[in-house]
């Protein structure tokens, strides 16, 4: 069997079964470059973002953004981010973790390691961009809900173990168990 040609077997077949309802589907043995790219270009983005926002000649500030956001856009979350705007540590908070927060999810996610982890605070993110970016002008889905997306895919297929640190991190042993076997609870944060 060559790289490119559909294996049948289980290993590229996926199920899930929600509220009564199963849905499943067979990938294309190409689907694992797809899925490495998505976590790369997610990783690159972050990197980059977060990169900028820590060199910028002018300190990263979210105080003009919190409050001047969702004040006229129809928000459904503008009481909660005038909150913020309003919250002096919070601001200052998110003057921190914003920045901070996107350069460590992009370089976890450019090396592979705690992707599960990195892409949920990462959607986490896109999903305060998409509410504070409202705009529904043109429909409900916009660029910030799709990388939201896009974060929770690379989670979903476990892109951290597609040439990533997490592949070696859950083999790590320890009194001859492998990490992942001996806390089955890192499955959340490694992939």
């Amino acid at each position: 069997m060559t790289a490119s040609t559909l294996s049948h077997d289980a290993r590229n077949t996926f199920e899930s079964t929600i509220g009564g309802y199963t849905v499943g589907g067979r990938a294309h043995s190409l689907s694992v470059w797809f899925v490495l790219a998505l976590r790369l270009m997610m990783g690159w983005a972050f990197a980059y973002s977060g990169f900028t926002k820590l060199v910028a000649a002018e300190p990263f500030s979210s105080g003009g953004y919190l409050a001047n956001v969702a004040a006229t856009n129809g928000n459904p979350l503008a009481d909660a981010f005038a909150w913020m705007a309003a919250t002096p540590w919070f601001v200052e908070f998110a003057n921190v973790a914003v920045p901070w927060g996107e350069l460590f999810i992009g370089l976890g996610l450019l090396v592979g390691a705690f992707v599960r982890l990195a892409a949920f605070f990462g959607a986490f993110m896109m999903a305060l961009f998409y509410f504070g970016n409202w705009d529904v002008a043109h429909g409900v889905i916009n660029g910030d809900f799709a990388y939201m997306l896009v974060f929770l895919a690379v989670a979903a297929f476990g892109a951290g173990r597609i040439l990533g640190l997490d592949a070696y991190i859950e083999r790590y042993e320890i009194g001859g168990q492998q990490l992942i076997e001996r806390y089955p609870a890192l499955e959340y944060v490694l992939g």
